[in-house]
């Protein structure tokens, strides 16, 4: 028997949502500490895990994106990583949380 939490969670978790956090797991692998200190990558994977387990209305989901905004900008303004891979970056950790997530984060970059 699934309790009413994991049936709510299983309701919300798309194949899509579950893809984007694969491609963010796969990004932390490639880039390591030559790209990203610890600490860095921490928040990326905080902020992923924070989205792919947020429900619909859970703005908890906010500060997980708006962290990411900020890591990327950092890692842009001080040239460890391109504008294109930051950017993709944080549209892959946006596509890990609800669709209302992921469209606040693509109507900033517009």
């Amino acid at each position: 028997m699934v309790d009413g939490s994991v049936r709510a969670y299983l309701r919300y978790m798309t194949s899509e949502r579950s893809r984007a956090y694969a491609r963010v797991i796969r990004t932390l692998d490639e880039m390591g500490p030559a790209k990203l200190h610890e600490l860095e990558q921490r928040r990326v994977r905080n902020a992923a895990d924070t989205l792919v387990f947020a429900r619909p209305n859970e703005y908890a989901a906010l500060d997980a994106l708006n962290d990411i905004e900020q890591l990327t900008q950092h890692l842009v303004g001080c040239g460890r990583w391109t504008a294109d891979r930051a950017g993709r970056l944080a549209d892959d950790v946006a596509a890990c949380g609800p669709t209302w997530v992921n469209d606040l984060a693509l109507g900033r970059a517009a």
